[in-house]
């Protein structure tokens, strides 16, 4: 058995100037995100039987490859041309709608696993590529940051130039002695209708957050600029938020241990990050760290 695991993707700022779109408008997208130590899993088998095996929140027994609903395993098994096999879709948290790139992440794992199995070794920046192809074909909103977000650990600086045109810079920002978390908002959502609703002119300003947090140099600058981002992109459409939302959002400032929250994703539900002063224990919190290793496969 062949096992990849891929971490999640969380955007600091610059989300909404990766998109197509937005590129193509305007010649740049730029975002600053990082890999938590949270993973999507894919785990592969060759059947001696000549059925395909997909098991999800389902489970699919089919012998044509291209009759396969779940669309991550059925464009990469098509892509790969790969023989009849159970294919395994397993994560750390539930990911539908969660603002946090699971499809993408997921679609890396399945990359990098069949690669394992057909015995070729590929640099996380080409399964990035082909993993942002795949994606689209099903869902063509599917931005920049996503798969190369996931995929690539560590904190990063992207500068999106179209095509495979990509800056990455790796950067140091202080996170020590202090604490991130994600905080359910208990609301999943489909992020398609929200992305379509975003006004590209008013992303911007968005920009110039990137910028700010590239040179900030203490935990008091960059939780100014998240905060002063995640209002920013409030703006963008009147899906982002919701009176639960809200609410939330609210009683979270309340807090006075936490110093930035932002809603990650397109919005709509998710989850929060919040970085905070001391270790949060509210609302079923989950605490991360930073993932230096980016995708990674393995056998079994």
């Amino acid at each position: 058995m062949i096992v990849a695991k891929c971490p999640l993707r969380i955007s600091l700022v610059g989300g909404s100037t990766d998109s197509q779109l937005f590129i193509d408008t305007f010649g740049k997208g730029s975002v600053i995100s990082f890999t938590p130590n949270l993973y999507t899993y894919i785990s592969i088998k060759p059947n001696r039987n000549p059925l395909y095996r997909i098991n999800y929140s389902t489970v699919e027994n089919l012998t044509d490859p291209t009759k396969i609903k779940n669309d991550i395993a059925r464009e990469v098994i098509k892509y790969f041309k790969l023989p009849p096999l159970t294919m395994t879709f397993n994560a750390d948290i539930p990911s539908s709608g969660s603002g946090l790139a699971s499809s993408s992440s997921y679609m890396i794992a399945a990359i990098q696993a069949s690669l394992k199995f057909l015995n070729k070794d590929w640099s996380q920046f080409k399964i990035c590529t082909l993993a942002l192809k795949l994606e689209r074909k099903f869902n063509p909103l599917t931005g920049y940051q996503d798969p190369y977000g996931c995929g690539i650990g560590g904190l990063k600086k992207y500068d999106f130039l179209g095509g495979e045109n990509i800056d990455i810079k790796f950067l140091n920002l202080k996170f020590s002695n202090f604490f991130m978390s994600l905080i359910p908002t208990q609301i999943n959502r489909n992020s398609t209708k929200i992305l379509k609703s975003v006004d590209i002119n008013k992303c911007i300003p968005l920009l110039e957050d990137v910028n700010s947090m590239e040179k900030a140099n203490n935990i008091k600058d960059i939780c100014f600029i998240i905060n002063k981002a995640w209002e920013k992109k409030k703006t963008l459409s009147n899906l982002i938020t919701n009176k639960d939302i809200l609410k939330l959002e609210n009683q979270l400032r309340l807090n006075k241990d936490i110093l930035a929250i932002k809603l990650l994703g397109a919005g709509g539900g998710g989850y929060f990050l919040s970085i905070s002063k001391k270790l949060l224990n509210i609302n079923n919190s989950i605490p991360i760290n930073i993932d230096n290793k980016g995708v990674i496969v393995w056998g079994v």
